[in-house]
């Protein structure tokens, strides 16, 4: 199974460039942020006639997510309120459309949106934060539920310093602070591992660039788009990787899609036709 991200920065204005690469690629499951479009407006048409069915939570003009898939779409979970409606951050924090997550082929895949946070003195910075909490509790209850886990999305935080074409002087700033890091790491616990991580150590590989100051022509790129896998798919991992070539288009989203190949349903299960872990 090949399982994909991509924050397309309005997935109307990018749809040709979306659909196109859907054709090419043809990923069982394609995750998209910043979708910036209400669910009545949202294009499922076009994605319907390749062949992928659509699960949306969004919003006029703001954030937004969405889940593609060529495989059936199962028991969709709107919000950070879908498994902690008696929290009481959740409803403030669940205002923001950030937050879906379905069970597609035995996975739960779980796509988010993760504030930028705008910068370390911000009021955004705080709520970033809070976000970022609330998502570790939720985490934990879906941990007790038993199905294995994809978390993807734009995290809007690169983990490390490897993670940002110029440490020296972004580290420790917006989405590579001390305080974002810590909450993303104690969101992701012993639990969850970075599928890119998995297959690439080194530096120099970015999925956001910058529109301004010609970031995508001088190479200055941060990687902040994530795919983490739980303790049963990090042993069925095949490789992951990003594909720049979108970034390249006229017009393009500032992100580029982040694939996962994952060998899914494991092989002994696929005899007899059941996963045996959800």
């Amino acid at each position: 199974m090949r399982i994909a991200t991509w924050n397309v920065n309005s997935v109307r204005t990018r749809l040709e460039q979306v659909t196109a690469w859907l054709s090419q690629e043809q990923p069982e499951v394609l995750c998209l942020q910043e979708t910036k479009v209400s669910d009545d407006l949202f294009p499922r048409a076009a994605f319907e006639a390749l062949g992928y069915s659509c699960a949306i939570s969004g919003q006029k003009a703001y954030n937004g997510v969405a889940i593609l898939s060529r495989l059936p779409i199962e028991e969709v979970r709107i919000g950070f309120d879908a498994l902690l409606s008696a929290d009481p951050e959740v409803a403030g924090l669940s205002e923001q459309k950030r937050v879906i997550s379905a069970r597609i082929d035995g996975l739960r895949i779980l796509d988010l949106y993760v504030p930028n946070g705008s910068s370390l003195k911000s009021d955004k910075y705080d709520y970033k934060l809070a976000w970022l909490a609330c998502l570790q509790r939720y985490l934990a209850v879906q941990e007790r539920q038993g199905e294995p886990l994809v978390m993807v999305g734009d995290f809007n935080i690169a983990l490390e310093d490897r993670d940002i074409h110029d440490p020296k002087r972004l580290s420790g700033g917006i989405m590579a602070s001390d305080a974002e890091r810590t909450a993303l790491r104690q969101a992701l616990g012993e639990r969850l591992a970075d599928g890119f991580r998995m297959f690439e150590a080194d530096s120099g590989h970015w999925s956001w660039w910058d529109y301004r100051s010609g970031a995508w022509e001088t190479g200055r790129g941060w990687r902040i788009d994530h795919i983490y896998l739980d303790e049963v798919l990090q042993e069925l991992a095949t490789g992951c990787v990003i594909d720049k070539q979108p970034r390249g288009n006229i017009q393009p989203s500032d992100h580029a899609p982040v694939v996962i190949s994952i060998a899914w349903p494991p092989a002994d299960d696929e005899d007899d036709g059941e996963t045996g872990l959800g």
